[in-house]
């Protein structure tokens, strides 16, 4: 799940828009020190994107759909993946497997 999270931090862009946090995040506060947390509902996000409910490119549609893929087990084509992934999206998506796959501090 933190690969997934990191890279849409990284991708920088399905964070700040406001139809995804409507579909997919959700904020709370720790009960005991009151500090916010957030959490992204992944799969809800590619239900979503695989609706047309959240309009994209075909870059940020695969960003997101590998995010899904990571952190819940959502289907994805990676073939599709890599020839829709401009040059960084592919470093932002080469960290996320070695990521997850339990390395740290790989820079592709």
């Amino acid at each position: 799940m933190q690969a997934a999270v990191e890279l849409l931090i990284s991708d920088e862009r399905w964070l700040w828009r406001e139809d995804f946090e409507h579909v997919a995040v959700s904020w709370t506060r720790h009960p005991f020190t009151g500090q916010q947390w957030v959490t992204v509902d992944f799969t809800a996000a590619a239900e979503a994107l695989l609706t047309g409910v959240l309009p994209c490119t075909a870059d940020e549609r695969q960003i997101l759909l590998v995010a899904a893929s990571v952190a819940e087990g959502v289907p994805v084509d990676l073939r599709q993946a890599a020839g829709n992934l401009n040059v960084d999206g592919v470093a932002l998506v080469t960290r996320a497997f070695v990521r997850a796959a339990g390395y740290d501090g790989f820079t592709p």
